[in-house]
């Protein structure tokens, strides 16, 4: 090869760069164009998209292959894939619900750590698949703690999804019956700074698994503990949040900050979350704490506050063994204290289109659908036990 020639990064063409356009540096890594034709064929591979419809991969050639929807872009390969689309959406709005039904999308999210989240997303997710419902369990944390609770490790991951571009049924792996996860581990960091690198960087989730969720009637996302812009992802995704809560002073505190992050979701990207249910969590009635952090949310939350998940050691053992408390323990208060949870979620029609207009959004509690003040217990409490 003679000094200072390149193989075109298209085409493969040895050729001597001569103008600027012809050598583009990407991260980290230098690609060469031969000449403009391979530089724009290129540039239209990166703006591939996938159709809203078939999932098929696709480039932007025409207006119609884009249509804007509650705030998020959705794109179709053809005509006919639009016009299924409009088709599914019109006999979507023609069906009377006879009885409430569970929102599709469910996010169970709290930025502080060590309230359950992982535990209440596992077992909701199973509670819900052995009613018989089609679910799908997707884990949003690069810790990867859904996939050892369940004792599984997928070989694509939500990394290859979001990055990749990777269907989401490629990436899915049944462990129950009527229960499918999508695992993941530490390359979800990096999926953060793909993320951060693109415009419509809080859209993303919701365009790639958009499509599967017709496979499923519900979807359960684990959030990471952290304000971070995977969790703008999966709220974004999301219809309704369930916030597990642990009975404790600082929980409290960290809920204010969880009702403030879900109303800017409102306000700054006009998507609009419900709040399916407050969750207390490593409740001891015996402790004074436990029982002024329950009240607390009570009296906040009112009927979105759900019955609290008592203190219970086979809760902590099942993950050891690979299974959800329903398998492990089935008898054991946690056991119990989950499946009342699914029941109450059930019960108070989570997914009824009209919930929204009735004040249970996730604004507030009380169904102001806005106020954030949440009295707190005397710092002077304690978590002694009481005596009485």
């Amino acid at each position: 090869m003679p000094i200072g020639a390149s193989n075109c990064t298209v085409c493969h063409r040895e050729f001597q760069p001569r103008f600027r356009y012809q050598v583009r540096e990407e991260a980290g890594r230098l690609s060469y164009y031969c000449s403009q034709r391979c530089q724009q064929q290129a540039d239209s591979a990166d703006a591939s998209c996938t159709c809203s419809v078939c999932e098929k991969q696709f480039v932007l050639e025409y207006p119609y292959q884009m249509q804007s929807k509650a705030g998020t872009t959705v794109h179709f390969c053809s005509t006919d894939c639009r016009v299924a689309d409009a088709t599914n959406e019109a006999s979507r709005s023609s069906v009377q619900v006879s009885s409430p039904r569970l929102r599709r999308r469910i996010a169970v999210f709290n930025h502080k750590g060590g309230t359950g989240k992982t535990t209440t997303s596992i077992n909701l997710a199973a509670g819900i698949a052995e009613t018989g419902r089609r679910v799908l369990l997707v884990d949003a944390d690069g810790q990867g703690n859904i996939g050892a609770s369940l004792g599984v490790s997928g070989e694509k991951s939500l990394y290859h999804i979001l990055v990749h571009g990777l269907t989401p049924r490629e990436a899915t792996i049944n462990v129950r019956e009527n229960l499918d996860v999508i695992t993941s581990n530490e390359t979800l960091a990096s999926a953060e700074l793909y993320l951060a690198g693109r415009p419509d960087r809080a859209r993303i989730m919701r365009a790639r698994l958009g499509a599967v969720t017709h496979d499923y009637d519900v979807v359960v996302v684990d959030c990471a503990p952290a304000l971070s812009l995977m969790n703008q992802n999966a709220l974004f995704f999301s219809d309704s949040v369930l916030v597990p809560v642990a009975c404790d002073y600082l929980s409290l505190v960290g809920i204010k900050q969880v009702m403030r992050t879900l109303r800017h979701m409102k306000e700054m990207l006009n998507h609009e979350v419900a709040l399916a249910g407050v969750l207390p969590t490593f409740f001891d009635v015996r402790n004074n704490i436990s029982r002024e952090a329950l009240g607390t949310l009570r009296s906040h939350f009112e009927d979105r506050c759900l019955s609290p998940v008592r203190v219970n050691t086979k809760l902590r053992e099942a993950p050891a063994h690979g299974q959800t408390i329903f398998e492990y323990a089935p008898h054991s208060h946690g056991a119990a204290d989950y499946m009342r949870m699914v029941s109450e979620i059930r019960s108070r029609g989570v997914g009824d289109e009209d919930q929204r207009s009735n004040g249970a959004t996730a604004g507030g509690g009380r169904g102001d659908g806005g106020s954030e003040e949440l009295v707190l217990p005397s710092r002077t409490a304690t978590s002694r036990v009481a005596t009485a």
